[in-house]
């Protein structure tokens, strides 16, 4: 995991320097930005038009980039290293505790465990303000803020942190005694276990002369493992639904931060923060709660299901809420409205120009946002139709901005600063509820983690164990982890209304989505997925009932039939059978 972390981070050592507008000076030794391109009647179209954003590295001769491949590895390396702490460490837990503290136990580690993420979001909080380059360029130069779209932060830095923290915790393992020797008594030794101990013993009494013979007998027992793992009806119930509740969470988490940002108007910064100070803790409070119920009632199998499914009912109620906290799209001349600010558009495709800056010959692929005073963001100050601006001195302002003033603003002001203009009060007052939702949303998710947890593991044989958490592990990650991102990107995706334009004439990252399409499927896509996990719940906790009904009737069977028997002994014991009548019957 630590070499993974540090793999990652090292492309930005040999990347160069990131440019953020066409305007960004190459060179990190200058400390001075060319002029913003505003409105001047004499420039020239085929000047803008021939030099669009240019967003990336800062190489006058770019060239195709392999850093991916650094990044693939890295997180090739991390994978390695982190899934073996879930099947190996859940069996170990299960086998060592006494019975029926395992889901306590469970539900402690989970919580201690998101000491981790509460960390590694408040660093990365910290890290999210400083600039990607920091240490290399003059921070003076950059003019973008934190709270822009274009901003990018010093990413680098938590890999390395996370990379270098992996490797010094990894040392107390390599002191750890190969085993617990501890006393019979104390220790619920499981069939596994068992069974493990049995080969080993095997394996060193007996020497093999055909390994190829041995090899057949290791993949024949894995094939049968894993045939009698997947014809088990609720195993398989269980990682259906555990893969939909997992797809949900994932895409969901991928894109949570960009949604905050969009949506609310809240920077990288503030929103690692946010979900470090509230998400995380509710999780963890979840979890261990969650754990102590199962621990003090003593939940059966059919309890864990009946359990689970309700806090997953509680939360679905509480993330349904979420649509109704969508914030209206931000006004943007030449996006949702016209240029002049006086109406509406229909489609953000095309905006034709307007008066105010039909004669600036302006460059339309160009992102430079600035705010009127007027409330209304331009997609740059040559579109807001300004001619001029206060230089480099911060904060940098535009005057005599046309389109400002068509809007018939009442104070007078005619100018504009850099940036994007801030969230109206009543999407500032719907974002402290999503918080309240976000955090009773994430408790009952959690309160319901050790059950799930538990129905892993416990609807297989006590030998399968580990191979039935590892081949959920492996299912979940496969296909979870890798598909989820991909199809929840490719939908929000369409919500996008300005594309960054590289160098090369390709589309970049996006700068601004239509808030309400955005909120709607992304919040639509998560609870059809978790929609769809309620029904497979109820499809569990009715095919266990139909087990258990099946299993009391065939054990009252054979009770009847043992009691029979029972009589029927004992009536002979104390007397002879009588003779049988004529029509073949034995009377008592």
């Amino acid at each position: 995991m630590g070499t993974g972390s540090i793999l990652t981070a090292l492309p930005h050592f040999f990347m160069g320097y990131y440019r953020y507008s066409k305007e960004t000076l190459v060179n990190p030794s200058e400390n001075s930005t060319s002029s913003l391109s505003t409105c001047l009647m004499d420039q020239t179209l085929l000047l803008n038009t021939t030099s669009p954003e240019i967003v990336g590295q800062g190489h006058e001769k770019e060239s195709v980039s392999y850093a991916w491949i650094y990044v693939l590895m890295g997180n090739m390396l991390r994978g390695i290293g982190e899934t073996p702490i879930g099947p190996l460490g859940i069996s170990y837990l299960d086998d060592f505790a006494k019975e029926g503290h395992s889901s306590f136990y469970l539900g402690s580690l989970n919580a201690m465990a998101m000491a981790g993420p509460v960390t590694g979001l408040l660093l990365a909080s910290q890290f999210a303000k400083m600039w990607v380059d920091i240490g290399y360029v003059d921070l003076r130069s950059i003019r973008i803020t934190p709270s822009d779209s274009r901003w990018v932060g010093a990413w680098w830095l938590g890999f390395l942190v996370a990379g270098l923290l992996s490797i010094i915790s990894s040392i107390p393992f390599f002191f750890l005694p190969s085993s617990l020797d501890k006393p019979q008594k104390e220790r619920k030794v499981s069939i596994s276990s068992h069974l493990l101990k049995t080969n080993e013993e095997k394996s060193q009494t007996t020497n093999l002369t055909n390994p190829r013979q041995k090899l057949t007998e290791h993949i024949t027992g894995l094939i049968q493992s894993l045939k009698s793992i997947l014809t088990n009806p609720l195993y398989m119930i269980v990682l259906f639904l555990t893969w939909l509740q997992i797809s949900s969470f994932i895409g969901a988490f991928t894109y949570a931060f960009k949604y905050v940002e969009q949506q609310y108007g809240q920077s990288a910064s503030e929103t690692n923060m946010l979900f470090g100070m509230t998400a995380i803790p509710t999780i963890s409070i979840g979890m261990f709660t969650g754990g102590y119920i199962t621990k003090k009632f003593k939940f059966t199998l059919l309890g864990f299901a009946k359990f689970s499914f309700a806090t997953s009912l509680v939360s679905f109620s509480f993330h349904l809420l979420n649509f109704a906290l969508v914030c209206e799209s931000k006004p943007v001349a030449g996006l949702t409205l016209t240029y002049d600010g006086n109406n509406p558009v229909a489609s953000h495709i095309n905006v034709p120009l307007s008066y105010c800056n039909s004669d600036c010959n302006c460059d339309k692929n160009q992102w430079e946002p600035v705010c009127g005073y007027n409330g209304i963001t331009y997609v740059s100050p040559c579109l807001a139709g300004c001619n001029s601006s206060s230089g480099n001195k911060k904060p940098i302002v535009f005057y005599n901005c046309s389109c400002v003033e068509a809007t018939g603003f009442q104070n007078g002001n005619n100018s504009a600063h850099l940036g994007e203009c801030p969230r109206d009060d009543k999407c500032k007052r719907k974002f402290y509820f999503y918080l309240a939702v976000q955090t009773m949303y994430h408790f009952f998710t959690a309160l319901g983690g050790a059950s799930t947890f538990m129905l892993i593991f416990k609807n297989v044989q006590p030998e399968l164990k580990s191979l039935a958490v590892g081949f959920h592990a492996l299912t979940i990650r496969a296909l979870g982890g890798i598909p989820a991102p991909i199809y929840f990107g490719a939908l929000i995706d369409r919500a996008c209304m300005k594309w960054s334009i590289n160098s090369h004439g390709k589309r970049g990252s996006c700068r601004i989505y239509n808030s309400i399409l955005y909120g709607y499927t992304y919040w639509g896509l998560m609870d059809s997925l978790k929609f769809a996990a309620l029904i497979l719940y109820v499809v569990l906790i009715f095919t266990m009932k139909k087990k258990l009904q099946g299993k009391d009737t065939k054990a009252s069977e054979n009770g009847k039939k043992a009691m029979n028997e029972a009589n029927l002994e004992s009536l002979n014991d104390g007397h002879s059978v009588p003779p049988a009548r004529a029509d073949g019957e034995t009377h008592f």
